[in-house]
């Protein structure tokens, strides 16, 4: 354990987009390198593509699993919209990871409210160090779209601390065997995205 302050990842998106496995992963790569970590998570909707979050805290002695609004270190946001309602969380200097998707809630669908106009440009003008990821496309590179909450994991995986082969190793004793390829294709995509 390398670590004294405590760091604070909050992870968004919407139901089926592989939030908690991603925050399972980082959750079992940080016990197992001894920190205390506590983690909470909102499934909402989750089923119809409701709002999801799962908040990730470590450091020596964590008390509560809850992030206070402008306390997030890091944000990965599997979607825009989820990015940019979770951006007031986000501390000045923190880094926000984007993916480039748009799922449209209920209200936008049902066409009673409008999908916010360029939510990148304003994370980007928000945020200093914003990187945008196009998940869905590298994840189908890897050889399956349902892959991509591992690039995102992959970009995020890039900022911490961390080596790729101890996040490889951690990969490997969460997902399936057979998935156990494509994940960690999509995982070195994420990575490589983030260091370019």
């Amino acid at each position: 354990m390398t670590q004294d302050k405590t760091t604070n990842i909050l992870i968004v998106g919407v139901g089926g987009q592989g939030i908690l496995l991603s925050a399972d992963i980082l959750a079992l790569l940080l016990v197992g390198q001894g920190f205390d970590v506590k983690q909470a998570e909102i499934h909402g909707m989750s089923q119809r593509g409701g709002s999801v979050h799962s908040m990730v805290r470590y450091g020596t002695a964590i008390s509560s699993p809850l992030i206070s609004r402008g306390d997030v270190d890091y944000l990965m946001a599997y979607e825009e919209l989820e990015a940019l309602r979770w951006a007031p969380f986000v501390k000045p200097g923190g880094t926000v990871i984007v993916n480039k998707k748009q799922i449209a809630p209920a209200p936008v669908a049902l066409g009673v409210a409008a999908y916010p106009e360029d939510p990148l440009a304003r994370l980007r003008q928000n945020f200093a160090r914003t990187t945008l990821v196009e998940a869905d496309r590298l994840a189908q590179e890897a050889g399956n779209v349902r892959a991509a909450n591992l690039v995102m994991l992959g970009a995020l995986a890039a900022g911490l601390p961390f080596s790729k082969e101890l996040w490889r190793d951690t990969i490997a004793g969460r997902v399936p065997p057979k998935t156990l390829e494509v994940n960690q294709d999509a995982f070195e995509l994420g990575w490589e995205v983030a260091n370019a």
